[in-house]
């Protein structure tokens, strides 16, 4: 079974507002879990969220794409999501 892939989803998760009025964000296509890193100036990033029609990931999600993350990573096989063949 495959999953469609919606390239018209597009997330965006804040990791830092910087002092100097810079936004540091992971911007993902189709799927949270496949980001690239951007940094824009405030202004610029309201506008490019805009133009994307982005959807803000929330903390509890950006969590779990983190723990996901880590069982790839470091091969958790103690956590929910692992899978009997990583346990």
């Amino acid at each position: 079974m495959t999953t469609k892939f919606d390239t018209q989803q597009r997330f965006v998760r804040v990791r830092r507002i910087r002092g100097d009025g810079f936004v540091e964000f992971d911007f993902a296509i189709g799927d949270p879990a496949l980001y690239v890193e951007l940094i824009l100036p405030e202004p610029a990033f309201q506008e490019f969220c805009e133009n994307n029609t982005v959807k803000l990931l929330d903390d509890e999600q950006a969590a779990q794409i983190d723990a996901d993350r880590r069982v790839w990573r470091e091969g958790d096989p103690n956590h929910p999501t692992a899978t009997k063949a990583t346990r």
